[in-house]
């Protein structure tokens, strides 16, 4: 079993598609993950040596912000926003969508599950 950035990736998953487990790899980040290295794109996880999961590794610590440093990243830019007062700040205070997204229907992620009003039946 694999373990890049803290995560274990599953060994009989094709390598791009199990570097998508890494929270902050998508597609195109894998294949130029698997393009830098030189790894052919169908092998698995489990036919790569320790070199070969070793270079995966650090192409991934020096070039990209993944896992706990990307959540971290992410969740500051969200508190600056808000510290700001800005509207964008206050939608995310408020826990109402953030993009211009009606809510007059509809937002039930962001607001939850709805909440009966009494009196309300006719």
């Amino acid at each position: 079993m694999a373990r890049i950035a803290g995560v274990n990736l599953p060994t009989n998953k094709r390598v791009i598609i199990a570097l998508q487990y890494i929270h902050g790899i998508g597609p195109k980040f894998a294949a130029d993950i698997v393009g830098k290295v030189g790894i052919e794109s169908h092998r698995r996880i489990q036919d790569l040596s320790d070199a070969e999961v070793l270079q995966i590794r650090e192409t991934i610590d020096a070039t990209y912000t993944v896992e706990g440093d990307l959540r971290r990243e992410t969740a500051m830019n969200i508190k600056r926003l808000m510290d700001l007062g800005c509207y964008r700040g206050l939608r995310h205070r408020k826990g109402l969508p953030v993009r211009g997204q009606r809510t007059h229907t509809n937002a039930r992620t962001r607001k939850g599950k709805a909440k009966p009003i009494a009196g309300k039946k006719k």
